[in-house]
């Protein structure tokens, strides 16, 4: 699979090497589905880079009929080039191992086209950061590279997933709305036809997928912002409630310096306390994350969760005694 830059990138390269490059040849080249996308490839160039590409019926191909033009320069800095493989080494180990050799691969074809006066090592720049990935999931970059062209081409698709809650495995056909991504695990964002509802699906659970003929078109009403302030981290709830926690002083440190959720407010105390605020749904998630910080958090409401806690706590006691 190719992205624009790099046909256009080639196609210049051809052109400057008096090679005659046409719609067929980069369409061979980039094994393309269609030839379509190379003519259009080709417009792009003329139209938004002033391309001044004119065809030799001789040659049978493009050439430029200025040969002094050049495609607009890309300047840049050792800090974004920095950035850029910095990227690299975050999606290679924080999102899974699956994406390492077609990143890698496509890192390898846009270096080759960086201008000349570009001169860096990526594993010096590196040499000095360490990123340590978290406990994650592993998935094929051919599921998420599916789930993507379905989500593009607004396709319906037919998935055998298993339930972790019910230890089920069971088919439905969904329509994907977005690919969302919450600490190193890939959630698909669809609209379930078996539920009638939108719901997440937790990719790495997706034993199999097929690709529908049918077209779907997303509710009007979705809104991807809403949706996702509905839930806590990797959990949805039907409708958001106001949870209140208080934090001692010694937690306080911590939770003061990150954003848990758009909806936050925070109040601080004077005795160096502070009460976090959220309009939330997934109590669930929420509840796992206060037992988390043990002793220094107390939620104050909604009453319903300070009662999921207790009878937690009650569960933990007979083994812990």
């Amino acid at each position: 699979m190719s992205t624009k830059l790099e046909r256009i990138l080639w196609i210049d390269r051809e052109i400057r090497a008096g090679r005659y490059p046409n719609a067929r040849k980069v369409k061979e080249h980039f094994d393309l589905r269609s030839i379509r996308t190379a003519y259009e490839d080709r417009r792009f160039m003329i139209d938004r880079l002033g391309a001044p590409i004119g065809y030799d019926r001789i040659k049978g191909g493009w050439y430029y009929t200025e040969p002094s033009y050049s495609l607009p320069s890309l300047i840049l800095t050792k800090s974004e080039i920095t950035a850029f493989f910095l990227g690299e080494e975050l999606v290679r180990r924080y999102l899974g191992t699956p994406f390492e050799r077609p990143l890698r691969l496509a890192l390898k074809r846009i270096t080759r086209y960086l201008p000349e006066h570009i001169s860096f090592d990526p594993q010096e720049m590196l040499s000095g950061i360490v990123l340590t990935g978290g406990s994650t999931v592993e998935v094929e970059a051919e599921l998420l590279v599916d789930l993507h062209r379905a989500i593009e081409e607004r396709r319906q698709v037919e998935i055998f997933y298993y339930t972790a809650s019910r230890d089920e495995l069971n088919e439905r056909v969904v329509d994907p709305y977005h690919l969302h991504n919450i600490r190193g695990d890939w959630y698909l964002i669809a609209f379930c036809h078996k539920r009638k509802e939108v719901r997440d699906f937790l990719v790495s659970r997706i034993r199999r997928l097929k690709l529908l003929p049918y077209r779907f078109e997303m509710e009007p009403s979705f809104s991807l912002n809403e949706y996702l302030a509905k839930g806590f981290i990797a959990e949805r709830g039907k409708e958001p409630v106001e949870v209140v926690i208080k934090f001692d002083a010694y937690q306080a440190r911590w939770i003061r310096e990150r954003r848990w959720h758009p909806s936050q407010e925070i109040e601080e105390l004077p005795s160096g306390e502070l009460i976090l605020r959220l309009r939330v749904g997934g109590l669930e998630e929420v509840k796992r994350w206060v037992m988390g910080y043990g002793s220094h958090a107390e939620v104050l409401q909604p009453e319903d969760l300070r009662q999921r806690i207790r009878e937690e706590i009650k569960k933990m006691k007979k083994i812990y005694g």
